[in-house]
């Protein structure tokens, strides 16, 4: 019997009319769901920060669950000492280093039908940390993964940021080498959507400047340092005005880098894509797709920039 029962039904759980209000006249029956066999995982968020700010359902999941994997034990050891838990089941380290090793036995257990909770150093598993694989081995393999949400990095800084928060896309840290770093960076140069990085704080300058070299200066960002923490800071400004803060500042604690997306570009006259109309025409695509693309891509009315094409011809 599963030891930590959720209180929701489980998938292909019958619910009566008295849990749901009652079903109205005339609606189809549901088709049942198949369970999967075995137990569970639960991917756990933990604190980033605060320890205040650890769920009631992660303090009973650790006291109760059959098995805990964990990013580092030892920061596992400090966390429930600071819950007051009692980990009552076993602890298995599970790393990046040893993930592909352990995979297959932690999903083993789970087979047997033991609950199996997944915790990070900070935050939610899988997200940019450990967790991916054993996700990806339990859905391949039909077994059940949920999760109890908390804390998040990546949100905390989005929404500290000051910068748009309807679109955002995340993209961890980026690569240490610089040219591996200026090529992820030119694959970003378009992007229009708010952007959120990871980064040491030794490299934080260095990012910042290859942020400036390929944004520009005067792009909007923030730096989200110690966030929930008690000497968390948020500094807001340019690229030019917060590369100039790191080159004179000690950076310590955790980063999390949040940049505005591209602005709008302004979409100009049909007749300013006629060449690029034409540079697709010449690669060999027919004249009506090469003037859809352009138009999409650049807001302008495709009736119009056919006309302004067959005018220049």
């Amino acid at each position: 019997m599963d030891p930590n029962p959720s209180p929701f039904p489980e998938s292909g759980t019958a619910i009566t009319d008295q849990e749901t209000g009652g079903q109205p006249s005339g609606a189809p029956e549901a088709a049942a769901v198949p369970t999967p066999a075995g137990g569970r995982i639960v991917l756990a968020a933990t604190p980033i920060g605060n320890t205040g700010d650890a769920s009631a359902r992660l303090v009973e999941l650790l006291g109760t669950a059959d098995i805990v994997a964990a990013e580092d034990t030892r920061r596992l050891h400090r966390l429930v000492q600071s819950l007051g838990v009692t980990v009552a089941g076993r602890v298995v380290s599970y790393h990046e280093h040893n993930e592909a090793a352990k995979t297959a036995e932690l999903l083993e257990q789970v087979r047997a039908g033991k609950t199996l909770v997944m915790v990070t150093d900070a935050g939610m598993p899988s997200v940019s940390d450990p967790g991916f694989r054993l996700v990806e081995g339990a859905v391949a393999s039909g077994l059940r993964v949920t999760a109890v949400p908390g804390p998040s990095a990546v949100l905390t800084a989005l929404a500290l940021s000051g910068l748009p928060t309807d679109r955002f896309c995340f993209e961890g840290f980026l690569p240490r080498k610089a040219g591996e770093r200026a090529s992820r960076l030119a694959d970003l140069a378009g992007e229009r959507r708010t952007m959120v990085f990871f980064e040491a704080p030794h490299r934080l300058e260095v990012m910042l400047r290859a942020l400036r070299e390929r944004f520009g200066a005067d792009r909007r960002v923030a730096v989200c340092r110690e966030l929930t923490k008690t000497y968390e800071e948020v500094i807001r400004g340019s690229l030019g005005e917060l590369l100039q803060w790191a080159e004179t500042t000690e950076v310590r604690g955790e980063i999390a880098v949040v940049l505005a997306g591209a602005p709008e570009q302004e979409p100009g006259t049909p007749e300013d894509h006629v060449a690029a109309v034409n540079e697709l025409v010449a690669q060999g695509i027919r004249l009506k797709e090469a003037v859809a693309a352009v138009a999409e891509d650049v807001r302008v009315s495709k009736r119009e920039l056919y006309s302004a094409v067959l005018a220049a011809r």
